[in-house]
């Protein structure tokens, strides 16, 4: 009965780290689809704009990046 407790706390670990992850991915979409709403509201793209955008962006191809891998 003691095998199975590291196994299972590693599973709940993983699935923990998927689910920040999955969460992340969504908030950075959330966050990048408000950055371009707020940055187009106004009929023009200021350098600010345009920085705050690709800054976002970035992040979420680095987010993507740092998924979790798998442990079998």
């Amino acid at each position: 009965m003691n095998n199975r407790q590291p196994s299972d706390c590693n599973q709940f670990v993983g699935n923990l780290k998927n689910g920040i992850w999955v969460f992340g991915i969504s908030s950075w979409v959330f966050g990048i689809t408000d950055r371009s709403i707020a940055s187009f509201s106004d009929g023009y793209l200021s350098a600010s704009d345009i920085t705050q955008l690709f800054t976002a962006a970035t992040f979420f191809v680095a987010w993507l990046f740092l998924k979790p891998t798998s442990r079998v």
